[in-house]
Parts: structure tokens; C-alpha cells; sequence
């Protein structure tokens, strides 16, 4: 018996005449990866970042936990607990590795009638984290994130995001544009925050690599969802075929 996690339902959204959202219903289970494709324009980046609270639906209604909720900005997807992990990491290069994990949340130690940074347990933390992340070697938390390499960088989006207690990590490319190994590390991570207790929606242009992290696909074309089917129920060729228009899913309207 699965649990509804979020729900997005009837979600519209117009560029003046373009049409980028046509009545979209996206839902996410608790502990699911649910895989998120479709070709370039054909809505993805755009639903995200509705749902991230970069962008404003112009009709429809987002549900998470059972609960109609509005997301108007970026801090009410983050209250909710919906962390957004961006193809550029959304790190500040020039703030060290501790600071990124804390960005916007750090923790504050009082010393008399002065507020400070309590930098001793943002190191500690952190050494903990980039190892519960896979990074084997030992990294110091006090090296700019411009030393790092994009895997790394990845790894750290995702370590904030468990961190934080988030229900909810969507992934928007992670794995573009780094090496093989790093690529099988983010995917790595994905799956072992499915068995952390998180959800996630993985978009990727990178069919492969829906198939080795994801539990179900949802395929998007021109703004419309035209496929909606679980992983095992489902071939690569299959989903190459509904991306590009041959076919369309006889499962696309399923409710799973």
C-alpha cells in the first residue's frame, strides 16, 4: 500500500502565447524515485520549477502530505520540505564546504549578547556528511567549493538536502555533464536516499541512467504527460518511442 507524497494536479502555465503547461498531474510516493523525461520544451524544467516555487502556476492546485498547499517562492518549497538540486549545484563557489551545507540555515552559538557562527559544529557535521555521501577520500570542510569536482559538488547539493530533513529531493540533471564515474556516484546517492526515507524526482535527458535509479517514469511531450509506467513494466526502447511522439503509453493515464 503506497502513500501519496505530493501531488501536482491540472497544472497550467502560459509564456505569453506558448503553451508550456497544458493541465499536467504529477504525483510522487513516499520513498519513490519517480524518473521525469521528455525532449527539450516538452515541460519539464518549467513544472519543476513550479513546484520549487520559482515560477507561479497560472491554474491548478499542488498538494503535499494530503494538504492543498501554495508555494509562491523558493522558501515555502523548502519549509514543506522540497529541496531542488540544480544542474549547477546552486553552490556558492567562493564559500567553503561547511558554509554551503549550512547556507541560509546556519546553526548560531551566543556568547554573551553576541551571535556567532558556530563554524566548530559546521566542520564536524560536515566530515560526516560528505563520508555518509559516498566521498571516500578525506576532504576538508573549510576548501572552497571551487576546488571540488562536479561529482563532488553534486554529492554536496545532495548531503544538504538529506541533511535538512527534506521529503522531497528533485534532482533537475545531476548527472550532466560529469564523467562515468561520478555520474554512477550521484545515481548511487539517489537510490540510497530512497532507503534513507526520501522521494525524489530525477529529470535527465540520459534514458540509461532513469532505468539503473528510478522506480517509475513519467514522460512529457509538448507541455502534456503521454506516459506514466513503472520501471519494471517497461523497456528503454519503449520510452525512447513515447519521448519522441512514435507511440503513445496505453499506461499513460494509470493513477500508480
Amino acid at each position: 500500500m503506497t502513500t501519496e507524497l505530493m501531488r501536482m494536479e491540472y497544472i497550467f502555465k502560459t509564456f505569453g502565447p506558448v503553451q508550456a503547461l497544458q493541465g499536467v498531474t504529477l504525483t510522487v510516493n513516499e520513498r519513490e524515485i519517480v524518473g521525469l523525461v521528455g525532449d527539450n520544451g516538452a515541460g519539464k524544467s518549467t513544472l519543476i520549477k513550479i513546484l520549487s516555487g520559482t515560477y507561479k502556476a497560472n491554474s491548478g492546485d499542488i498538494y503535499f502530505k494530503g494538504k492543498r498547499v501554495k508555494i509562491e517562492n523558493t522558501l515555502d518549497a523548502i519549509k514543506l520540505g522540497i529541496e531542488t538540486i540544480h544542474q549547477d549545484s546552486a553552490l556558492v563557489n567562493q564559500l567553503t564546504i561547511s558554509r554551503n551545507l549550512f547556507l541560509g540555515r546556519e546553526p548560531i552559538k551566543r556568547i554573551g549578547l553576541i551571535n556567532y557562527l558556530n563554524r566548530n559544529y559546521m566542520r564536524s557535521k560536515s566530515k560526516k556528511l560528505l563520508k555518509q555521501v559516498g566521498i571516500k577520500k578525506d576532504i576538508d570542510p573549510d576548501i572552497k567549493i571551487n576546488a571540488l569536482s562536479g561529482g563532488e559538488r553534486q554529492s554536496i547539493s545532495i548531503a544538504r538536502a538529506m541533511f535538512f530533513e527534506a521529503d522531497l529531493i528533485v534532482m533537475d540533471e545531476p548527472t550532466n555533464n560529469l564523467g562515468i564515474e561520478e555520474s554512477q556516484g550521484v545515481l548511487r546517492f539517489i537510490r540510497e536516499a530512497r532507503e534513507a526515507g526520501h522521494s525524489s524526482i530525477f529529470i535527465t535527458h540520459n534514458i540509461y541512467h532513469i532505468f539503473k535509479a528510478v522506480d517509475r517514469i513519467v514522460v512529457l511531450r509538448h507541455g502534456k504527460v503521454v506516459g506514466n509506467v513503472r520501471k519494471d513494466k517497461t523497456t528503454i526502447e519503449e520510452i525512447e518511442k513515447i519521448i519522441t511522439g512514435i507511440i503513445d503509453s496505453p499506461r499513460s493515464q494509470s493513477k500508480i
